[in-house]
């Protein structure tokens, strides 16, 4: 990943790192009703809601609006987004980002249906 499309470097006040190894890292993110990210980048990856909230994600010209509840998990493919919080509570979220072939190697341990 491009330094310059890092969400710890794009939005650092919103992004940390709370764990890292050559397979993963692992990411806390965490955001005000308002609050908008830069332009960045995440490869494939598992979001883990920690509490519930509504988001507009945007990318190029396409946009959608997200409800998700606390507590759930969700598989995200690599992609390149802004964020925005448009509920009426914060978010609070992990990510568990895939690197280099943890991809590959999780999809072929799982099989096609992943």
């Amino acid at each position: 990943m491009d330094e310059a499309d890092d969400p710890t470097i794009t939005d650092g006040d919103h992004y940390t790192v709370v764990f890292e190894n050559d397979r993963v890292r692992v990411l806390e993110y965490r955001d005000v009703p308002g609050d908008r990210t830069n332009r960045h980048r995440h490869p494939d990856s598992v979001m883990v809601t920690l509490s519930a909230f509504r988001r507009r994600i945007s990318s190029g010209d396409r946009s959608v609006e997200l409800e998700l509840a606390a507590e759930q998990a969700r598989w995200v493919a690599a992609q390149e987004h802004v964020g925005e919080n448009i509920g009426d509570t914060p978010t609070h979220a992990i990510f568990v980002e895939l690197k280099g072939d943890a991809a590959v190697a999780m999809t072929t341990a799982l099989g096609p249906e992943g």
